[in-house]
């Protein structure tokens, strides 16, 4: 399982994939329910190559995130 966390700097990462059987290492975390318009959905390819602020999509997960 991968999560998405904030830094300081309220910058997104990916964390490091957590064990299926490491519930005491998982943090707290929610589960968003959302709506895409063709294009706009960043993918964990997009998070990973580093290429996730360049979809608008971008802008919905800095919101959930404050």
């Amino acid at each position: 399982m991968r999560l998405l966390e904030r830094d300081d700097v309220r910058e997104f990462h990916l964390t490091k994939n957590l064990p299926d059987n490491a519930i005491p290492e998982i943090p707290p975390y929610a589960i968003l329910s959302h709506t895409w318009r063709e294009g706009e959905e960043v993918l964990f390819k997009d998070l990973a190559d580093g290429t996730a602020k360049s979809k608008p999509g971008y802008a919905k997960l800095q919101f959930y995130g404050n």
